[in-house]
């Protein structure tokens, strides 16, 4: 019997080390791969994107490389709007879309049966008339006729049609109809649905969602056979894909002058404000929020109608410097002036000489949509002269403010404040426009689900104790061991401060670390109720099945990957908007050239509700030696 029972005893002891020894093995089993890196796809699409189960979001596997990748393209350029995939992609660049593209290219999933439906003979007859034969007194070719024979799609950017839901196919046809979808021209699918009535467009979807795939489901190396289509309907890829890409070189030919204004450009971030999803590069027309209405950006090409084809150096100095432009009109000073008077003259020239070699483009300037009166000159003017005084340069250079500081200090000074503009986010305003002290003492952003935390508060985005290699390392990757950018701040590094040099992150890294820090106690946290504790425990559940496959049990992160929750101020601060916004829409480490293929974190508004989601931030910042305060239902609610 005793003999039976150590027998026993070494069976479960073995099994125990044996599961220890799994567990260990997964944790350690990390696999830095496309598929860890695009978790953030696969959470809505499905494994390995096989379509998610709710019928909405379409398969991604097997779909040709190039038509996924002008979807996406499609996506962080405005010509498909949908919130989360637009938020997910803008801070990616193009090559980086393109490799997850051919990733889902790439897999092989089996496609499952149809869904039996409850349409008619008629209207299935209908559906498969226009699919595979068309319309001709419609005008409109059949479906086969571009997308396979088979219709599984045709390289290299043609999709299949089939293993799609009605509604989702529904849903797109309507897209397109309504100009809610567009591609690039020629964008034929929207004359396609243009020529569908309502009834039409339902038939082929019900027909379509009615298929079973092939069981070797794969695109065609070439469209059928046939007459010619109208040229609305040639689909064939554009010559040039337009991609705003702050990387591309000059043209050899161009002046020093306007290389060095091309690199100032970039710190100055001014292609993100002056460029419309999807426009072309500088042509303005942008909205930009305020608290009194939209201010539209300029067209800063060399457009002699719409641009600044009849502007001149002088002309552009006066702008920057005294916020006035070339008629005389005084500028709203959601065009940062108020920080671009530190620019000196001479990038001042450079700058207008690199936006001199843009190839123009007449776009109509919209009318600003501001309320009366600040809507008027009369406003512009009072408000100038009581917050705006344009800058002077010391006569001593290496005393500023009556301070002796290094030069490069003073050049981190000057990149911050005033190219790089981060006062016009980070500074809070007051009731009429004007920043007010401390400078960069933290802000909610206007017209932003975004909170622009202080440079100043230790407990906030302070960087005096951070090394001046992480602080580097940040404005450059997006990503430190000490911190990840997301949001807004993503986008900076994204259009701007990946391109800086070694030399100007550093002074900007000395200046940013000098910053004098407020003394801020954090806030007593009072002790849970009983039912605050309840809410905690439902957090840490959720936490366990959503999260902690990525954070850690402990929230410890993977170093390098995803990033620590535990002793993290962005999880702690008691501004909670900028953590409620990463888990609800969840988003990308910026794609930089330091780090071009970032790891993404898929968005959990589709997952958990409201409740849950408070639940679960107020777990993570209880926990692991976290000390803040509860998120509430309502809090998580109002940020939508």
């Amino acid at each position: 019997m005793k003999s039976l029972q150590h027998r026993w005893l070494g069976r479960i002891a073995g099994f125990g080390l044996t599961l220890l020894f799994s567990l260990c093995a997964a944790a350690a089993g990390f696999e830095d791969t496309m598929a860890e890196r695009v978790r953030a796809c696969t959470a809505c699409h499905g494994e390995q994107g096989k379509a998610g189960p709710d019928g909405y979001y379409p398969r991604l596997a097997g779909k040709p490389a190039d038509y996924l990748y002008n979807q996406l393209l499609n996506f962080s350029q405005g010509r498909r709007h949908y919130q989360l995939m637009s938020g997910l992609l803008g801070t990616l660049d193009a090559v980086y879309l393109r490799e997850i593209a051919q990733h889902f290219a790439r897999q092989a999933v089996r496609y499952p049966a149809p869904v039996p439906g409850a349409a008619s003979a008629d209207v299935l007859a209908r559906g498969k008339e226009l699919a595979t034969r068309g319309d001709a007194l419609k005008g409109l070719p059949a479906c086969v006729r571009c997308h396979g024979k088979t219709l599984t799609g045709v390289l290299p950017q043609i999709p299949g049609l089939l293993g799609l839901p009605k509604d989702y196919v529904n849903a797109q046809l309507g897209g397109w109809k309504t100009g809610q979808r567009h591609a690039q021209t020629p964008d034929c699918m929207a004359q396609v649905a243009k020529r569908l009535s309502d009834a039409d467009a339902n038939a082929v979807a019900q027909w379509l969602s009615q298929q079973a795939p092939p069981f070797a489901y794969a695109p065609a190396l070439n469209a059928p056979e046939g007459p010619a289509l109208p040229v609305e309907f040639d689909c064939r890829p554009p010559a040039k894909t337009a991609v705003m890409d702050a990387k591309a070189p000059l043209n050899a030919r161009v002046s020093a002058q306007a290389v060095r204004g091309a690199y100032l450009a970039r710190v100055g971030n001014c292609a993100l404000c002056h460029t419309t999803p999807g426009g072309e590069p500088y042509a303005g027309g942008k909205a930009i929020a305020t608290p009194f209405g939209e201010v539209y950006t300029s067209n800063l090409t060399p457009d002699p109608s719409s641009g600044l084809g009849q502007w001149n150096a002088d002309d552009f100095w006066r702008a920057l410097h005294f916020g006035v432009s070339r008629d005389g009109r005084r500028l709203y000073p959601a065009f940062p002036y108020t920080s671009f008077t530190q620019v000196t003259r001479e990038d001042s020239d450079a700058l207008f000489a690199y936006l001199r070699t843009l190839t123009p483009a007449p776009r109509t300037q919209q009318d600003h949509a501001l309320r009366w009166p600040y809507s008027t000159q009369w406003a512009l003017r009072l408000w100038q002269a009581l917050y705006f005084v344009p800058f002077k340069l010391q006569e001593s250079a290496p005393v500023f403010n009556g301070t002796q500081h290094s030069e490069q200090w003073r050049r981190g000074n000057y990149l911050v404040n005033g190219l790089g503009h981060c006062a016009a986010c980070h500074t809070p305003r007051n009731w009429l426009g004007a920043q007010a002290s401390p400078d960069a003492g933290g802000a909610r952003v206007a017209g932003q689900q975004a909170y622009a935390p202080s440079l100043r508060d230790p407990f906030e985005a302070g960087l005096a104790q951070w090394s001046e290699t992480d602080i580097v390392t940040l404005l450059q990757t997006g990503a430190a061991p000490s911190g990840h950018t997301s949001g807004l701040m993503a986008e900076v590094v994204t259009h701007s401060t990946q391109h800086l040099t070694d030399a100007d992150a550093l002074a900007m890294a000395v200046y940013l670390k000098s910053l004098p820090q407020s003394v801020v106690q954090p806030a007593a946290v009072r002790a849970p109720s009983a039912e605050e504790m309840d809410f905690t425990r439902q957090g840490g559940r959720l936490y366990e099945k959503h999260c902690a496959n990525c954070h850690g049990d402990q929230g410890q992160g993977r170093e390098g990957v995803y990033p620590s929750l535990a002793a993290s101020r962005f999880v702690t601060a008691a501004q909670t908007v900028n953590l409620v916004r990463v888990v609800r829409q969840g988003g990308f480490t910026p794609s930089t050239m330091r780090n071009p293929r970032p790891f993404g974190m898929p968005p959990f508004q589709l997952t958990l509700n409201d409740r849950e989601l408070a639940s679960v931030l107020t777990y993570i910042r209880t926990s692991w030696g976290n000390r803040a305060e509860s998120v509430s239902e309502f809090a998580v609610g109002r940020l939508q």
